[in-house]
Formats: C-alpha cells, sequence, structure tokens
C-alpha cells in the first residue's frame, strides 16, 4: 500500500542531506515476541556525540507524511565514542529492559513499520521504506524484519538517508534468531580478530547445475527456497542501474528447457556488481528467495559469463487468460502480447512508472451488473483481463516519465482508453500483481483523445451541470492561510488549482452548476465560493456569475460543502434557497442544498438540488449493514440509501417554496448506476439524465483502481426528463494521468512547469456532467369549472317558407373557462323545439320550413352544456316568423275563384272531420 501524500514539510526534509557532524545510525532492530522490542544506536566516531537535535521517529502502516510521525522521541545528552544507545519498550523482558538506556513509544513497531532517525531535521538514518506498506514485512536475501533481530553490518558506518528508496534488508543487515539480545548494547565492541575471506573458487560454464524451471516450481513459491543454488541462463533484460531493480534477468538455455507448462523457464536474479549484457550466457551462485512472492536468486556470491551475443525468443501469451494464477508459469520469462491493449489505469504512471492495459475498458462491476453476484462475476472476469506494465524502477517520480515513450507532458497526454498494439518485456510479480517490465518501448496510440466541452443540443436553452472542485480551499481568502486542513498547500498551489477549475467551469458555459468538495466556509467575500465566482467573472467577460447565498456561516459541519453557482444574465433565483441538516444529514452525509430558478429568456421554473452522500472510505468503523458486504458496493450503503430516500422526500416537499415539478438533481452520490442508493433515487421518481438517453449505463464519470463508473449523476424528474435533449460526461478528469494536477509535490521543478497547463484537463479527480434542456413555459393553472351563460331572452327573425338550413343568427353566450370545457351543445325544448338547431358555436339554423299563418312565432326554451358535463341556467328564445307579402300578392291575383274558395272551408273541414 502507498501513501501518496507529503507534506511540503516533509519534502523539504527528504530532500536534505545529512549534516557532516551526523555520526549516529541505527545499529541493530530487534522484533521480538510480545513486547520484546528495541533499538539500538551507535555513535560511529571515535569522540563523544552530542545528541541533542537528533529524534528517531516511527512509521506505521505506510504512513509517508515525515511531518506526521506515528511516535517520536526527541535525545539528548551525549553518547561516548564507539557507544551505543538503547531504546526498548517498556513492557519488554527484565532481560531486555536491563539492557535499555531508556524507553519509548517509538518501539511499538511490527515488520511492516518504518524508523527515521533525524538530526535538525535532516535525515541521517532510516529502517524500512517510507510510505510503503510491504504487507507484514521486508523480505529479501533470507533477511526478513519481522519476528526477528537484525544487527546492523559492520562494514556499515553511514546512514541510509533516502528514507523513501526501496528497503532490502538483506543489503546492510544480518538476521539473527526471534528474542536473541545477546550483542544488544555491544556493537561494534569484539574483540575476535576478523577472519580472512575464504578464497573464492571460479564458476564453471557447463558443470552441474539448477535448472531453472525447477527452482520455479509448479506452484507460487520455489520449492527450494533458502537453498543455495548455481544456475546457467540467457539474459533476457537488464535493470542493474541504481534507480532500477538492481539486477536482470535470465532465461533458460534452450538444452535446459523442460516439458511442464507450469513450470517457468525465467528468474530474476538480485545482483548488480558484475555488469551483464542481454544476449549473456551467464552462470549464477546465489541464494533462492521470495521477495514480495516473486522468486528470484538473491544473496549472489558470483556471476560467470561464459558467451555472449545470445538470443531468446519472446513466449507468446494472450488475454483473458483463464485464471490470474495462469500467469504464474511465466514469472521471469521474455514475454510478449500481440494484441490490442487499452490503457485502463495511468494513476501511478508518474509516481511509478505503471500503467494498468486491458483487452478493453473495465468497469466496476456494480456500474453494469446488480450488487452481489452479478457485480462480483463482472470484477472477477476483469481480473483476467489486465496486466501491470512496469518501468523497472525502484525510484519514485522519476524524470522523464517513461510513458509514453515520446514523454509525457501537459499536452502529450497518456488517458484511458487510449491503446498499445504489443508488448514485450520480462514478467514480473510484487504488490499482488503480476506485471511486465519492457524490454521494448511501448507505442501508444490516441484512441480517446481530449474533446472539448460539448456545444449546447440543437433546441435546447438551458444548461446545467455537475463539477467537484476537489477541494477548493482558499486559505483565509486574501493569499495566506495556507496550507489548509485540505487542497493546496500553498498560495502557488492554489493559483494554479484555481486557474484549472475556472478554465472547465467557464468552457461549460452552464447556466447552473452545482458544485462538490468546496470549502465550507460560509458566504462572506473571502469566502471560497466567493473567490471562485470573482475568478469567473474575471476570466469570462461575456456573463455574470453569481452564487446562491444559503444565509448561514457553515452548510453543516463538516470541511467541505456543496455549493450552487449561477449565470445571472441568464437565470435567476426564485424561491428561497433551501437545505436541511436533518437525519440522515446531520453527519455522514452532507446536507442537501436547492435553489429555483426562473430562465430569464423563457421564464421556464425549474429547481436545481446538489448531493454528496457519504464516501466508499473509512470501513473501519462501519458496523451492520453499513460494513462492507462483499456485493460490490463497499462499506456506508445502507447510510448512502437513506440519504438517497430523505433527499428525495425532502424535495418533494418543494423545500424553496416553488411548487414546481421540474427538478434536477446533481451530485457526487458516491454510489455507481446499479447500486441501492441509484435505484433508490429512481424508485422515487427521480431517474439517471444519461442512463435514459443513451439506454445503458456505460457512461462514467470516475476511475479507481482500473476501474470506470459514474459517481457523479444528474437525476431529473418525470416532468423534467422529457425536456433533456442530451445529457453527457465531460472527461477531463477521469481519463487523465494524475500528474497533470495543479500539485507541486512528487515533481522535479522541470516537471512542476512542463506536467502543468491552465486548461481544463485534470482540473479535478471527476468528470463534470452536464445535462441541456429545452425550455417550456409552464401552462397556466386550470381555473374552477364554470358553467356556460346564455344571454337572456334573445329574438331572431326568419321569413316564412325560408328553407332548411336558412342561418337565423348568431345565439349570444359566454364560457369562462372554454379553453379548458368548451361548450359542445344546445339543448333545445318545447313546442317546435324541431323547428331549429344550434351547433356548438352558438348558430342558429331552420331545420323544417315555417307558416306565418300557422307559425308566427317560436317560443323555445335552449340551455348549454360543455365538455365537463356543466349546463347552463335556461333561457327563453323566441323566433318571429315574417310574413312573406310577395307570397300575399299571388294569392290576390287568383281572381274570383279566391271567395270561392273561402266558401269551400267549413266543407273541408267536415270531410276531414269525417275522415278522421
Amino acid at each position: 500500500m502507498i501513501n501518496t501524500k507529503l507534506t511540503p514539510l516533509a519534502l523539504v526534509i527528504a530532500s536534505l542531506s545529512a549534516p557532516a557532524s551526523a555520526n549516529l545510525i541505527i545499529s541493530e532492530y530487534v522484533e521480538g515476541s510480545a513486547n520484546n522490542k528495541a533499538v539500538e544506536l551507535y555513535n560511529t566516531s571515535s569522540t563523544e556525540l552530542s545528541l541533542d537535535g537528533y529524534t528517531i521517529s516511527l512509521y506505521s502502516n505506510g504512513n509517508g507524511d515525515l511531518a506526521s510521525p506515528n511516535n517520536s522521541l526527541t535525545l539528548s545528552g551525549t553518547l561516548a565514542a564507539n557507544g551505543t544507545y538503547v531504546i526498548a519498550n517498556a513492557g519488554a523482558s527484565a532481560e531486555l529492559i536491563a539492557k535499555a538506556d531508556t524507553d519509548s513509544t517509538i518501539t511499538y513497531f511490527n515488520g511492516d513499520d518504518a524508523l527515521v532517525l533525524s538530526k535538525d531535521g535532516a535525515i541521517v538514518d532510516s529502517f524500512g521504506q517510507l510510505g510503503v506498506d510491504p504487507g507484514s514485512a521486508w523480505s529479501e536475501g533470507g533477511v526478513t524484519t519481522a519476528n526477528k533481530t537484525l544487527r546492523r553490518k559492520t562494514t556499515v558506518t553511514t546512514g541510509r538517508t533516502d528514507a523513501t528508496a526501496g528497503f532490502n534488508p538483506s543489503e546492510e543487515w544480518e538476521q539473527f534468531d526471534q528474542d536473541d539480545f545477546s550483542n544488544l548494547g555491544l556493537y561494534g565492541d569484539s574483540s575476535e580478530p576478523t577472519p580472512e575471506p575464504e578464497p573464492v573458487t571460479p564458476l564453471v560454464c557447463g558443470a552441474e547445475k539448477t535448472l531453472i524451471s525447477a527452482i520455479q516450481g509448479e506452484g507460487g513459491d520455489s520449492p527450494l527456497i533458502n537453498t543455495e543454488v548455481e544456475v546457467e541462463g540467457v539474459v533476457t533484460a537488464d535493470f542493474q542501474g541504481d534507480d532500477q531493480l538492481k539486477g536482470f534477468f535470465i532465461g533458460s538455455l534452450a538444452a535446459d528447457i523442460d516439458a511442464n507448462p507450469l513450470t517457468s523457464e525465467g528468474v530474476f536474479v538480485y545482483f548488480a556488481d558484475t555488469d551483464v549484457t542481454v544476449g549473456d550466457h551467464v552462470r549464477v551462485k546465489g541464494s533462492v528467495a521470495e521477495y514480495y512472492s516473486a522468486t528470484q536468486l538473491g544473496d549472489v556470491s558470483q556471476v560467470e559469463i561464459c558467451a555472449t551475443g545470445l538470443t531468446t525468443d519472446a513466449t507468446a501469451i494472450t488475454l483473458p487468460v483463464a485464471d490470474v494464477a495462469d500467469l504464474e508459469a511465466y514469472e521471469g520469462m521474455l514475454v510478449t502480447l500481440s494484441q490490442p491493449l487499452v490503457v485502463n489505469n495511468n494513476y501511478g504512471l508518474g509516481r511509478y512508472g505503471e500503467v494498468d492495459l486491458g483487452t478493453e475498458r473495465l468497469y466496476q462491476g456494480t456500474q453494469v451488473a446488480l450488487p452481489g453476484d452479478a457485480a462480483n462475476a463482472i470484477e472477477a472476469e476483469n481480473l483476467k483481463k489486465q496486466i501491470l506494465i512496469d518501468d523497472g524502477s525502484t525510484k519514485q517520480n522519476r524524470d522523464p516519465i517513461a510513458y509514453p515513450g515520446t514523454g509525457l507532458d501537459a499536452y502529450n497526454t497518456l488517458r484511458l482508453g487510449d491503446t498499445v498494439n504489443s508488448i514485450t518485456g520480462v514478467m514480473g510479480y510484487s504488490f499482488d500483481r503480476y506485471r511486465i517490465h519492457p524490454t521494448v518501448q511501448p507505442s501508444f496510440t490516441t484512441t480517446n483523445p481530449r474533446a472539448d466541452a460539448p456545444e449546447l443540443a440543437e433546441g435546447a436553452d438551458l444548461r446545467v451541470a455537475s463539477f467537484n472542485v476537489l477541494n477548493y480551499f482558499n486559505g483565509d481568502g486574501q493569499g495566506a492561510g495556507f496550507p489548509t486542513s485540505r487542497g493546496a498547500d500553498s498560495e502557488e498551489e492554489f493559483i494554479r488549482q484555481q486557474a484549472k477549475i475556472v478554465s472547465a467551469i467557464t468552457a461549460i458555459q452552464a447556466d447552473v452548476i452545482g458544485l462538490m468538495e468546496i470549502e465550507n466556509d460560509g458566504f462572506g467575500e473571502n469566502s471560497a465560493i466567493a473567490s471562485l465566482v470573482a475568478a469567473l467573472n474575471d476570466e469570462d467577460v461575456n456573463n455574470s456569475y453569481a452564487f446562491v447565498d444559503f444565509n448561514v456561516p457553515q452548510v453543516g459541519t463538516d470541511a467541505i460543502t456543496t455549493a450552487i453557482i449561477y449565470r445571472a444574465n441568464k437565470v435567476t433565483e426564485v424561491g428561497t434557497a433551501a437545505h436541511t441538516t436533518v437525519a440522515p444529514f446531520d453527519y455522514s452525509n452532507r446536507p442537501p442544498i436547492a435553489q429555483s430558478f426562473k430562465s430569464l429568456e423563457t421564464e421556464e421554473v425549474f429547481t436545481v438540488a446538489v448531493a454528496h452522500l457519504k464516501s466508499k472510505g473509512g470501513c473501519g468503523s462501519a458496523e451492520g449493514n453499513n460494513a462492507d458486504l462483499g456485493d460490490g458496493q463497499a462499506c456506508w450503503n445502507e447510510i448512502r440509501v437513506a440519504g438517497a430516500n430523505a433527499y428525495a422526500d425532502w424535495l418533494a416537499t418543494h423545500p424553496t417554496g416553488v411548487a414546481d415539478d421540474d427538478v434536477i438533481l446533481v451530485g457526487d452520490m458516491n454510489a455507481y448506476a446499479m447500486e441501492d442508493p441509484i435505484r433508490a433515487f429512481a424508485d422515487k421518481g427521480l431517474k439517471s439524465a444519461v442512463t435514459e438517453l443513451d439506454g445503458n449505463t456505460l457512461g462514467y464519470s470516475y476511475s479507481f483502481s482500473g476501474r470506470i463508473g459514474s459517481l457523479d449523476h444528474a437525476l431529473v424528474s418525470e416532468s423534467l426528463l422529457g425536456k433533456v435533449v442530451a445529457a453527457t460526461d465531460w472527461h477531463i478528469n477521469a481519463d487523465e494521468p494524475i500528474s497533470l494536477d495543479y500539485n507541486l509535490e512528487y515533481k522535479s521543478s522541470t516537471q512542476q512547469a512542463s506536467l502543468y497547463a491552465d486548461n481544463a484537463y485534470r482540473a479535478s479527480d471527476h468528470d463534470p456532467v452536464i445535462i441541456d434542456i429545452k425550455s417550456e413555459p409552464a401552462p397556466e393553472p386550470i381555473p374552477e369549472p364554470q358553467a356556460p351563460v346564455i344571454s337572456p331572452e334573445q329574438a331572431f327573425e326568419v321569413l316564412e317558407n325560408s328553407a332548411i338550413g336558412t342561418v337565423i343568427g348568431q345565439l349570444e353566450f359566454s364560457d369562462a373557462d372554454a379553453e379548458y370545457t368548451p361548450v359542445v351543445k344546445f339543448i333545445v325544448s318545447g313546442e317546435n323545439a324541431d323547428a331549429i338547431s344550434i351547433d356548438a358555436l352558438g348558430q342558429i339554423s331552420l331545420t323544417k320550413e315555417l307558416d306565418y299563418e300557422f307559425e308566427n312565432k317560436l317560443t323555445l326554451m335552449i340551455r348549454a352544456e360543455d365538455s365537463a358535463g356543466n349546463l347552463s341556467e335556461a333561457q327563453l328564445l323566441y323566433i318571429n316568423v315574417k310574413n312573406d307579402e310577395a307570397d300575399d300578392e299571388d294569392e290576390d291575383d287568383s281572381g274570383s275563384f279566391g271567395w270561392l274558395s273561402l266558401l269551400a272551408l267549413p266543407f273541408v273541414a267536415v270531410r276531414r272531420r269525417f275522415k278522421a
């Protein structure tokens, strides 16, 4: 495990050389049973030594922060020439305590902890490797730091001042049994004459030897461990440099290769005293050892070069393998992969020269499958698809960085998703990973190039985004106050950080942006949010950025909080900014915040909320359902689910006082797409815009341990989802090497310039999520249902004998809610109701011919009915039938026969009665 953070003070300390007067070294280390632990210091000089200014410190479990040791002891007084000073554990046995000069908590160590001896702040000696947790112990060359007594070789007279360098205890230490205190306090005090070294007998090439395959065996550990052997082979890779592995790889001679595919034909030789070259046929004498579970030859006493100019063919392997353990058969061998491989992890590129490759982009199991068996099956397959390439160096932060071969810098990057078509090198194993140390420089292809921020989608007029600003802390807001509890360590780093964040946000051109991981120091003129908005306005003169003020000194109690910024020239706040700290937001899940906005262009109203749920880290204190249940969701899942449900319920209450259903919730949910919290949000009606538009969960905003997935989400309500026209993650951070960020540590002065640019790339570790929306004006509220109203006693005229269908007139009526429930019909009643019809628009038409003599006035009753069934009050309607005088004149023109027809009427009436 690597500790990746050193404070600026620690970096200064680590860079200093030991002073010329530093004559104190660590001379004995006792890691005994129970509390039998001790450290012996030795004055290497022939004069008395003052201990003033000396400090010895303990760094446990990979702690790499020099300024923050787990325990320290400040020394004082004097130490005699060639004298010893013994520090013991207070709980040690009486025998050990009797040998001690003092007791101290710096002896609360185990075999995996480091010790640092310093003088006036400068390192003068060290034991172990600072910032590295080796597991249970540093073990190499038959010497281990766990449960043993180690004594410094008497040939060692100066301290090990590079505490971060790889630690091989066999180089300077001799091993003795556990609880052996016999020489404690007596270092260098021996009257025994130093024996003459035994004469060295030259190795005989071609003599009887042990085969490499026999050393490797079929399993993980060698069957010949701690056995001294002589072996022959051809040098396949040379990494003997001081900043390299300090050794070389050899492969079996053609005649020595066995027929067993489970035994490797290569092995690493930890030896640099005899210079060898690739192609040399060598004979080596040394002891078989396991170093970080990798089989090697250590404690090498002799190397003989038998011949030169030989060649060894690389063994072809392919991914995926059937089982990761299958790679053990190639440990130490020269291998080649001739297939396209994708970069899946570049996190260790700058510091350790490591790049993770795979057959494809590898996803977190719970990004693409349900937690439990399905997600775990995805991860099990992922392991078979990956291999690590390693630059073959134990030195950290090399300059230049190994990959890409043309040199990593701010503009020549190596992104996740880039590819390489072949890898050739030797197979190693350390830190629980099989790795290839290339012997041929890999040639990477930019298959995942950087992209500019997406343009506003066609038809869209609003953009909402989320952005994790990675602990944006502005000190005291006036250029001082650094280092802060998080974020930039100095004003110089802060300026670099701010420039990158401002570049990213201004490029996004969002109308509203939800922020995570900004300093929780209120909303005053010197607050972090105020400084960020001021920097945005300085950079983007075409927009006017503002922030939502929640009118509290802090939002919750955590060091970081969420925030909302917006473009005041595009939207305006409506309602009241809201937040809550009630459970489950009183701790762990950060307090929810929300504010409603209105578009100045379209008057669209919507609410933006920001969330930051409990992280997946710090599992040690998690209990019950919050513990890591092994289903792929890590720890604290129960708290995140509670936060998701409570957040959705809170939003449903319209906390801003704006009763509008268009809600978008953005933020770092610390949950991948298929995990319980995201599904809980969906059950409450808040769905992922990216997933819904993509139709899958293959989007991603974060990369962790070589796996990609979405921790950052934009969750929208059903009413707003229909207005979303585009949703995407802008991959400016997750795909980029961390070396390109704003930090100054772990970089040479040259790299501090070459690896940095004030652009958006690696401005943070999370990608922003960008949502484009097409506004729709809110519908007018539907009024209460109202019945139609007909004007009373309306009268119309029609000429007798007018044709059927003749329009008599237009009825006067009104309908207040005609937009929602229009009139659909008029109901006519009374004698002669069949004489007219009235359509839905109130137009009156004849349905039969009318005769003035018989029907000179129609009196009718009418009502209107709307689509909701509402009836108007009944009103009288008069139809006056006008006499057609032209028709009367025709009757007068009939002459003398007219009177005869009148005389005949009584007879007609009598006949009708008779017939009836």
